[in-house]
């Protein structure tokens, strides 16, 4: 009971100091509680929709069951309308629909402007049933009734201002048409962020399907009394075993979140990991935080040994407040972060996913893991200053404040610090020097690891001298208060070591993803300089088929000389002599002209020759792993067509970033044996323009593809900047991500100087007897953070760029061969390492300021 009365009286005699460790538990478990939240939420979400959304049974072709995307043909898998009346008479059906969706449209308003979503969801369009009833209600107009109506979804509308009446244009491969909106239906349930739009059923058959007598699905619903599985078997009976897939609605749900399951872990699981650099960043804070109260609480702990109390009462004070600071601030996270989540679902939102707070899901789970994570990361984090203070001799109520450095710890320290920081050069270098990038990864890991702890455990021996050529450089300047602001940096190095070790961790991730975003770039860029020949690329951002329609519209471009055609079709290869099983493969069928348009350098053959009448490229890993030659025959079955022999005319190589793995085959070759109707769209277009026209043509191809807002035009300098710019995108949202963990650093920095404006109280009563202004110590003050954070910032980026530089090498084995520093963004950040000290130092250098010289001299 006396060591919980101590460690409360301690803990609520230094809440203030307590503050900032509080804030950096918090921020850490909020990460992750908020994280958590917003993906149950997501999950929510996507169940509720993919429940509401589902009938009883749903019955549709087996060819569409392993579909996840749209068909590259632009025209769904369909079921004979004739199959609705077998359904209708199997025993426990109350009724049975036919469905019509199509997910291969644009829809563009009046304004020729796209109704669909920009945040990748796709744009649904379908025939109006009265299934629809369980997750849409009409809340204005009503049902389209004709060729000439649509109905959409509330959130498009509300998002593009439609009203009804407005008209609508539908592209799809079967041709464009236009209606005009009859209703506007609500969901029930949130919907995610795609366009719905519905039409009568002939219409959507006519204009979706491009023919009758047809559907996508037939959705089945249940007596009462009739269970799913007994429905589903029912069905399966009545159809009998013609190619067709059922499921229950549960399966149906079941598919769908595996559909979206993999998307939504990606970004929890990434999310989490950054949420993990905060709390490994928190624990320096906290370290740093019991390291100083336990130095400047010497002498009362050593009062506490005098009067009898053991270093096991001793260290389990120390982790009592540990223990209660880790409650506050878990707690605290937790609640903050399910208003972090809160705030990620109206970002969310403005972005074109609706995510509503009804859906809002907190787990019993969730509570449990930040409750545990920040007190379990406390109590660890404090348990070396615990031992510390538990070593503290009764003898030390006679001596001033402070511990003594154990100069034996610190030697072991510095070694131990080298030898990791040396294995991990190693393991960078081996790296480096690896001959396939699965193998290379696995040491650029390790290096990334043993890099990073040799570097915080070697952290107080290089604070020495680089905290030294730092002030020389920038403190000097400053005269007598630079040279002290110097000497208090130098004081205590092990607590500037673990301060800029913070700091250092964020930015070395900034510097390494810095050096990896511009060397993808930059070699990017290089590689389409050296390979593509075409001027212009014509395709849609969401890699969304070209209708044929488009396709005209551009052939009617005058200025250019030659277009060329490029799609994706599936297909089963067998190797020469039927050796092994059949591999499933996408073939690259384009024009010959391709050829020239992209210009791939092969190991053997011509890959003009690919272009002839039944002939093939392969990669370069396929000729390997199987043994083809230049001359052999492969056996390709197409999927939706007929199986063909096809010789091997070039071997490309793949040395290569673009179009890499990819085999070719022309377009004619392929109508051989493909069923037109099976025939893929074209994936995008490439376009020559005529010599000295190339403005001209440029110009007159936008006008062309005007009408079709889906596809943009693009010559070799829109595609680098497009390159450019998504990958700054997401470089973007990754440093946004490393904010916080920049953040908890800077509260580091912040908690450090309050702490040592704490412990020097006397010091600083008795320079200000002397002379030393209060706008001289504050600029004291200020200098010593923006060393400390100059220190941290330059071991960060020194080990990031070196990391950066390391995963280049492994990306050359992939064809990103080029590396570039991005040295304007390595300035910038140390740059703005010393305004973030400065930052850091503005309450600490205030309070000093304030101090009152004669109760600063008189302290103990």
């Amino acid at each position: 009971m006396t060591v919980l009365k101590t460690s409360l009286r301690n803990f609520f005699a230094h809440k203030g100091r307590m503050a900032l460790s509080a804030i950096a538990v918090l921020l850490s478990v909020a990460f992750v509680s908020g994280t958590l939240v917003f993906s149950d939420t997501m999950n929510t979400t996507f169940d509720k929709l993919f429940a509401a959304t589902a009938a009883d049974v749903t019955v549709t072709p087996r060819t569409s069951a392993t579909d996840d995307e749209a068909p590259a043909t632009g025209r769904p898998e369909v079921l004979p309308a004739a199959l609705l009346p077998q359904v209708e008479k199997a025993d426990g059906v109350r009724s049975a629909e036919g469905r019509v969706i199509s997910m291969s449209v644009t829809v563009v308003n009046a304004d020729n402007e796209n109704m669909g979503s920009t945040n990748g969801a796709p744009t649904i369009a379908g025939n109006w049933t009265q299934g629809e009833l369980r997750s849409m209600e009409i809340g204005s107009g009503h049902e389209p009734r004709g060729p000439t109506e649509v109905m959409v979804d509330a959130d498009t509308a509300e998002k593009h201002g439609l009203k009804l009446g407005d008209e609508l244009r539908t592209i799809a491969v079967t041709g464009d048409f236009t209606a005009r909106i009859s209703g506007i239906a609500s969901f029930k349930v949130t919907n995610p962020g795609a366009a719905v739009v519905y039409f009568d059923t002939a219409t959507a058959q006519r204009q979706l399907l491009g023919r009758t007598g047809a559907y996508t699905q037939i959705e089945v619903t249940a007596k009462p009394g009739t269970g799913h599985e007994q429905l589903k078997r029912n069905v399966a009976a009545a159809v009998g075993t013609a190619p067709y897939t059922l499921r229950t609605q549960q399966e149906a749900a079941d598919q769908g979140r595996e559909d979206v399951g993999g998307f939504l872990d990606v970004m929890k699981y990434a999310m989490l990991g950054f949420a993990g650099i905060a709390v490994l960043v928190g624990i320096f804070l906290i370290v740093n935080t019991f390291s100083m109260l336990v130095a400047q609480r010497t002498r009362e702990i050593g009062l506490m040994r005098a009067i009898g109390s053991s270093r096991r009462q001793v260290n389990r004070s120390v982790l009592i407040e540990a223990l209660l600071l880790g409650v506050f601030g878990s707690v605290a996270g937790v609640a903050a972060g399910v208003g972090l989540a809160v705030g990620l679902m109206k970002l969310m939102s403005a972005t074109g996913m609706n995510l509503s707070t009804q859906d809002l899901t907190v787990k019993w789970t969730t509570p449990v893991v930040g409750l545990v994570l920040g007190i379990v990361v406390t109590v660890l984090a404090a348990y070396i200053p615990a031992r510390r203070a538990g070593k503290v001799s009764p003898m030390a109520a006679l001596r001033d404040a402070g511990m003594p450095a154990d100069g034996r710890a610190g030697l072991v320290r510095g070694a131990v610090g080298l030898v990791l920081t040396g294995a991990g050069g190693l393991m960078l270098w081996t790296a480096t020097r690896a001959a396939e990038a699965s193998e290379g990864s696995l040491w650029l890991g390790l290096g990334v690891v043993f890099s990073l702890v040799g570097f915080i455990v070697i952290g107080p021996l290089l604070a020495g001298g680089v905290v030294r050529v730092i002030s020389a450089l920038v403190l000097r300047v400053f005269g007598p208060v630079g040279r002290m602001a110097e000497r208090n940096a130098l004081r205590n190095p092990r607590r500037t070591g673990a301060t800029g070790a913070a700091l250092m961790i964020g930015l070395a991730l900034v510097a390494c993803l810095s050096v990896v975003g511009s060397s993808m770039v930059a070699s990017a860029t290089d590689e389409l300089d050296r390979t593509v020949g075409a001027d212009f690329i014509i395709q849609s951002d969401n890699f969304q088929p070209m209708v044929p329609q488009a396709e005209q519209a551009l052939k009617k471009t005058q200025g250019v000389e030659s277009f060329t055609r490029y799609k994706l079709v599936e297909a089963e290869l067998t190797a020469p002599g039927g050796k092994g099983k059949p591999e499933k493969k996408m073939l690259s069928a384009a024009d010959p002209t391709y050829a020239e348009d992209l210009r791939r350098e092969t190991t053997a053959g011509e890959l003009a020759a690919a272009y002839g009448k039944d002939a093939m490229s392969v990669s370069g890993d396929y000729a390997e792993e199987h043994g083809v030659k230049v001359g052999d025959t492969l056996t390709v079955r197409f999927k939706g067509g007929e199986a063909a022999r096809l010789k091997v005319a070039a071997i490309t190589s793949e040395d290569t970033n673009v179009d890499k793995g990819a085999m070719y085959v022309n377009i004619t070759t392929v109508a051989r044996y493909l069923p037109a109707d099976r025939m893929p769209q074209n994936l995008m277009m490439f376009a020559t323009a005529q010599e000295g026209k190339e403005k001209e043509a440029y110009a007159a191809l936008k006008k062309s593809i005007a009408g079709y807002p889906t596809y943009q035009v693009k010559d070799q300098t829109d595609y680098k900047q497009d390159l450019k710019d998504q990958i700054g995108q997401l470089l973007n949202i990754v440093y946004g991500l490393l904010a916080l963990a920049i953040i908890v650093a800077v509260l580091g920095v912040v908690n450090t100087l309050a702490l040592s404006v704490v412990e020097r109280t006397r010091e600083i009563g008795l320079m200000r007897a002397i002379g030393l202004s209060r706008r001289q110590l504050r600029r004291m003050i200020r200098l010593e953070s923006v060393v400390i954070a100059l220190f941290g910032a330059l071991l960060g980026l020194g080990l990031g760029m070196g990391w950066g530089t390391a995963a280049q090498k492994l990306l050359a084995l992939e064809g990103l061969g080029v590396l570039e520093i991005p040295w304007p963004t390595i300035v910038t950040v140390f740059v703005g390492s010393a305004f973030v000290g400065l930052f850091a130092a503005l309450v600490p250098a205030f309070r000093a300021g304030r101090m009152n010289v004669l109760d600063a001299i008189a302290t103990e």
